[in-house]
This record gives C-alpha cells, sequence and structure tokens, in this order.
C-alpha cells in the first residue's frame, strides 16, 4: 500500500507531462526551384520552394513529425542539428551513418521526441552541398512559454540564418572540391535570412530589412548555416548580452560582436539607438565576403544624422 502511495504522484507527474506535450508534423518537400539571384537566373534545390526552409517551432516535451519528398535527382537526408535523439538514432539523419538516404522520387517520415533541451538549433540536408540551400530553424521553447526562460521575457524574437551563396549548382562546387583536393570554391555572397545583401556587385540584389521599438529588448536567434566558415556577427551602434549557445542556457555575457561557429547563439538586445543601422557579418579580417542588413529602430528621439556604415564596413570587429 506505501509504494502504491508512492508510485501515485509520480504516475500523476508523467500523465500531466504527456497531457502537456503535443505533436508538432510538418510536410516538406526538397525540389527545384527557379530563383534570381546575384543577377543571375539558377535553379536552386530547397524545402518547399523556401530558403530559408520552413521553421520548425515545438516546445519541450513535443514530438516533432517530418514527413519527407524527395522531390529532388539527389539522394538526401535532413539532419535535426543538435536534437539528442534519444532511442530515435534513426531518425538523425545522418547521410550514410545512421541510415539510408531518401532516393529520388521517395519519401521518409522522421519522428523524434524534443526532451530536456530548450533554445535554437537548426535542420538541414545532410548530403552533397544541398545543406547551402536546404536548411531552415528549429526553436524549442520552455513549457511554460517565454515565462520559462532564465531573463526578463523579450519584447519580440527574431530568428536570423547567416548562410552562403554560390552562383553554380552546390553539387558541382563539392564534385570540383574533391576532383582539385582545394576545397570547395568560396562562395559568391553571404546572406541573411536567404538575402544577399547590398556588399555585391550585383546592385540591389536585395537586402533583409527588420523594423524594432526604440527602447524594446528583443531576443535574435542566431543560426550560422553557412557551410565550412565561422563568420563575424555585430549589430552597429548596439551592444548585446549573450544568453545561450548551443540550445544551453549560459551565463550573461556583454560583448558587442560574436563569432558562430557551425552552431547557433541567442542574444539579447535594447534598441537604445535609434536611426537605421547594418546588422552585418564578415567572414575574417583576410577574406572579401561580407554582407549587410538593415535595422531600422523605430519611435526613439531623432538621431542628429543618418549614421553612415562603420569605416571598417562589412568588418565586424
Amino acid at each position: 500500500m506505501e509504494r502504491a502511495a508512492m508510485l501515485f504522484p509520480l504516475v500523476l507527474a508523467l500523465c500531466a507531462a504527456m497531457a502537456s506535450a503535443a505533436v508538432v508534423e510538418h510536410n516538406f518537400t526538397v525540389g527545384g526551384m527557379n530563383i534570381s539571384k546575384l543577377c543571375m537566373d539558377s535553379v536552386i534545390y530547397t524545402a518547399n520552394e523556401q530558403m530559408p526552409g520552413p521553421t520548425i517551432e515545438a516546445t519541450e516535451g513535443d514530438t516533432v513529425v517530418v514527413h519527407v519528398v524527395n522531390d529532388s535527382p539527389y539522394p538526401l537526408s535532413l539532419h535535426w542539428h543538435g536534437i539528442f535523439q534519444l532511442l530515435s538514432g534513426w531518425a538523425d539523419g545522418a547521410h550514410m551513418i545512421t541510415e539510408c538516404p531518401i532516393q529520388p522520387a521517395a519519401n521518409f517520415t522522421y519522428r523524434f521526441n524534443i526532451t530536456g533541451q530548450e533554445g535554437t538549433l537548426w535542420w538541414h540536408a545532410h548530403s552533397s552541398l544541398l545543406r547551402a540551400t536546404v536548411y531552415g530553424a528549429l526553436i524549442i521553447k520552455p513549457r511554460n512559454g517565454t515565462h520559462g526562460y532564465p531573463y526578463t521575457p523579450p519584447y519580440d524574437e527574431i530568428p536570423i540564418i547567416l548562410g552562403e551563396w554560390w552562383n553554380r549548382n552546390v553539387d558541382d562546387v563539392e564534385k570540383d572540391a574533391h576532383l582539385t583536393g582545394l576545397g570547395p570554391d568560396v562562395s559568391d555572397a553571404l546572406t541573411i535570412n536567404g538575402m544577399p545583401g547590398d556588399q555585391t556587385s550585383c546592385r540591389g540584389a536585395g537586402v533583409y530589412e527588420v523594423e524594432v521599438e526604440y527602447n524594446q529588448t528583443y531576443l535574435l536567434r542566431i543560426i550560422n548555416a553557412a557551410v565550412n566558415v565561422e563568420l563575424f556577427f555585430k549589430v552597429s551602434g548596439h551592444n548585446f548580452t549573450v544568453v545561450a549557445i548551443d540550445a544551453s542556457y549560459t551565463e550573461p555575457h556583454a560583448t558587442d560582436v560574436i563569432v558562430p561557429g557551425g552552431g547557433w547563439t541567442v542574444i539579447r538586445f535594447v534598441a537604445n539607438n535609434p536611426g537605421m543601422w547594418f546588422m552585418h557579418c564578415h567572414l575574417d579580417a583576410h577574406l572579401p565576403l561580407g554582407l549587410a542588413m538593415v535595422f531600422e529602430v523605430l519611435n526613439g528621439p531623432a538621431p542628429d544624422i543618418l549614421p553612415p556604415p562603420p569605416e571598417d564596413f562589412p568588418k565586424c570587429y
């Protein structure tokens, strides 16, 4: 009787957890799409004709189900970067490691539970260099919503996905790298949320723009989806605080620049400097590739002048 009394609260807690969990279901079709970028018309491969691809948003404890149809000519798999995959290793999506790839014209359903993780992750193709265009955010919220954050809930959240762009079929880029042994060619542009910015030779190539309210706190979920590079990232005219790395909360760290590797960082910042500013990233001091997005702080005191780009733009340090 005593043992039954001890087990009863555990059963109730388990039932409560199961009741609060949900099944988050998505349908992805990976196939070709026509796109015009950097003054060129191209065919690229994406999920649901989106670049970045669809954002998966779930709550800790949820089960994620993704039905994938491979409409491309390439065998591929999708990898859920950073998910622990407890008792679901078959769903990890590591091409030729945990599973065989999804063949062209075939389909596969990934199913996994998110346990003990909160924060910002991402998903991407795990075959060839297709992950240069087949990728998206995977955001895991606390069970009790924004009140579960170990800091004051932000006014709003903004996903920022950094990427690379080639003016060639990325599968050909990888094949050439294998043939020469020199690694992939340097990409033709970097992107923020799929846009290459205004630091390219193709004017009007497209700039990602976002408006924020003066003196409000924002959470930026920054994902480095670039294929082979680390990126310096900075918000001109503002400082910020790093609060999470790799889907784990961390001691708050004040800085004005971060270097996300092949992963993700979450920062908080207060939009306390009115005007129009660049949010930009750069490879390193020795490579010319960089990009910027326009970041406009609204409804604050008018700045004396429209701030120009920093003198060393687009370097981020």
